[in-house]
């Protein structure tokens, strides 16, 4: 492992800002005018795709078809998975294009309980690499590798044949700082949630195009609604990535052997948004004298309880319902199958400039066999317009997985 030379405060710093998973740094730095105006969460590596097969198809995948990895993407599709028990395994070197040994590791496993009901569990682990602190006077500090986890449990039950409602539960742990004190006096500590998603997945019987078979698969989840984070004991708490996301998935039956899938997202951060905050005549920030707070110009004041946060988030963008568009995510995936054994998937995902800048082509293969399936994926960046360096998220490659236990002939 390559053991990496940096300061605390600029640790810190590069954890708030790089992950927001813009073209570069700078870039993700919210301004008081409100042009660049990224909605940032803490642990966003929740967010972050873990499996292959959605990898490869922009990172779609809440109505795609069950499988062990439908923890992450919509619990309530476990309801419909086929066999009667799976797991999968999948890797992911996280930014390599910037740190060679950031990584996301993820394992899931499911098992039915009866025809009508199955539940899941899912372990994810994000490591940051060796890092050496130093203070703002370059004095070492310790050496410590940054991790963070979360711990899922998930339950799927049919309502229908048809519908299904999925719960899950989540602890979620960020060592970040390793108890090393800021250089004001602050102490830091490991940030702990709790956080739970409810979802949903419509999977009707196929329907007739051209006199051939085709698949219709419609999924929602909102995940990760759940307490706050903080790395210190002082009062202020960040929101965790509280996200919505819908989607659809057609499957066309072209013959016996050959199926092309289409599949389609949309996704919102369901916390606040950052508001535009007034200033004087020479830039700087007005505060309001009687609690110090800043003064704000357009915009919702951002501190604001969890559940009321969810609500504000669809009308507190500063520049109105326009930005408010601009903060839902499409992404697009179109998957090919060749006798159910050999599929090839191409994606797009797209974000505003202004809301973080992330916009790329994915690639992928897959290879099913009667116990298990082996996926690759690969991410293009295609946002050069404001690039001033290659992209962190260059290159990016995930590997799955899956094993098919006790599979029915």
């Amino acid at each position: 492992m390559m053991k990496k030379f940096i300061g605390f405060k600029a640790f810190l710093i590069i954890i708030a800002c790089l992950f927001t998973y813009g073209k570069s740094i700078g870039q993700n730095i919210i301004t008081l005018d409100g042009r660049r105006n990224v909605v940032t969460t803490a642990v966003p590596f929740l967010m972050i795709t873990p499996d292959s097969r959605s990898g490869a198809l922009g990172d779609a995948g809440v109505a795609l078809t069950p499988d062990a990895n439908s923890i992450h993407w919509n619990p309530a599709k476990l309801a419909f998975v086929d066999n009667p028990m799976g797991l999968s395994l999948s890797y992911v070197p996280w930014l390599k294009a910037l740190v060679p040994d950031i990584n996301l590791s993820y394992l899931s496993i499911y098992s039915r309980i009866d025809e009508m009901s199955a539940f899941g569990a899912s372990l994810r682990y994000f490591s940051l690499g060796d890092i050496t602190f130093t203070n703002d006077f370059g004095e070492y500090m310790g050496d410590f590798r940054p991790h963070e986890l979360a711990l899922d449990g998930a339950y799927a039950r049919k309502l229908s044949e048809t519908f299904s409602l999925g719960l899950a539960l989540r602890f979620i742990y960020s060592n970040l700082a390793s108890n090393i004190p800021l250089s004001n006096g602050t102490q830091t500590r490991p940030g702990i949630a709790f956080s739970g998603d409810i979802s949903t997945y419509w999977q009707p019987e196929p329907i007739k195009v051209s006199g051939k078979d085709m698949d219709v698969r419609l999924g929602m989840n909102i995940s990760n609604v759940g307490s706050k984070i903080t790395y210190t004991d002082e009062t202020d708490r960040d929101f965790i990535p509280i996200n919505l996301k819908i989607g659809s998935y057609f499957n066309y039956h072209i013959d016996e052997y050959n199926k092309l899938g289409f599949v389609f997202d949309l996704n919102k951060l369901l916390v606040p948004t950052t508001p535009v905050y007034m200033v004087d005549s020479f830039g700087n920030p007005i505060t309001n004298p009687n609690d110090g707070t800043l003064v704000i110009h357009r915009g919702k004041n951002p501190d604001v309880p969890v559940i009321a946060g969810m609500v504000q988030s669809f009308y507190d963008a500063p520049d109105g319902f326009k930005e408010e568009l601009r903060e839902i995510n499409p992404a697009v995936g179109f998957e090919y199958w060749y006798n159910n054994q050999v599929a090839g998937r191409v994606g797009y995902f797209y974000e505003h400039e202004t809301k973080g800048n992330r916009q790329y082509v994915t690639l992928g293969l897959g290879i099913k066999y009667t116990v298990f399936n082996l996926d690759v994926s690969y991410l293009i960046p295609t946002n050069n317009k404001y690039a001033t360096q290659t992209s962190p998220l260059e290159n990016t490659v995930r590997f799955s997985l899956q094993f098919n236990l006790n599979k029915k002939n």
